[in-house]
């Protein structure tokens, strides 16, 4: 695949534009390695949800052509919502952004573990992809697939624009559901916590017990909520 110019459009003081045209040329190290030994269709993996006592997990897969950089993109745990969601929309409407979303209900993260389940998810979301692609890269300690050949990142989201554009995709998609489901359960705030165990959640589950998309799996329910 050829390497397009690398352009990075902001306007911001000359220093402080360098210093980002920098941190995003750092971010595609991984993907140019890929590409030199010869990958041509690179893509970034990672999940959402691994830790909320409630709701599924996403994983994301993401394509980004080399050469194109969206600035401020990171970890999606380092931003702001606002930034977070302007990110996602430059993403999800970028003609040359491809992306797939895998998602693996509670019911089966009961019935198969959370790291299973978040394998599955990672998975399907590279068979959502449109095309096949021939490296992924994954964040985390772990590779999910053995048919393409893939690279485990520790801190990924942080080091790569592929990974970080993945978790960015996860995030956001998996937030949109929680609140969809704080539509239907409100008394439990998925607004606010996305299922995670904060203090206000937990404190929910002990006045109401686990709703239908908490899972009961999770050592919460085993020893505590259930028994409410």
């Amino acid at each position: 695949m050829k390497e397009r110019k690398s352009k990075v459009s902001l306007k911001l003081p000359k220093a402080l534009l360098k210093n980002e045209q920098e941190r995003l040329e750092k971010l595609t190290e991984l993907e140019k390695a890929a590409r030199a030994k010869g990958y041509t269709c690179v893509v970034g993996v990672d999940e959402a949800g691994r830790g909320p006592l409630a709701g599924p997990v996403v994983a994301a897969a993401c394509f980004i052509p080399a050469g194109i950089f969206f600035p401020g993109i990171n970890d999606s745990k380092l931003l702001l919502p606002a930034k977070r969601k302007a990110l996602f929309a430059q993403l999800t409407n970028h003609e040359s952004v491809v992306y797939g979303i895998g998602i693996v209900e509670h019911t089966v993260i009961d019935q198969i573990n959370i790291l299973q389940a978040t394998l599955q998810a990672m998975r399907e979301a590279v068979q959502n992809l449109p095309m096949q692609p021939d490296c992924v890269l994954v964040d985390g300690n772990r590779v999910f697939t053995n048919s393409i050949y893939s690279e485990a990142v520790i801190k990924g989201d942080g080091r790569s624009q592929l990974i970080a554009a993945a978790s960015i995709l996860a995030k956001e998609t998996r937030d949109q559901i929680m609140l969809e489901w704080h539509q239907k359960y409100p008394e439990y705030g998925f607004d606010e916590h996305k299922g995670y165990g904060t203090e206000r959640h937990r404190d929910v589950l002990a006045k109401y017990g686990p709703s239908p998309i908490h899972r009961r799996s999770f050592n919460a329910f085993k020893e505590e909520t259930l028994n409410v």
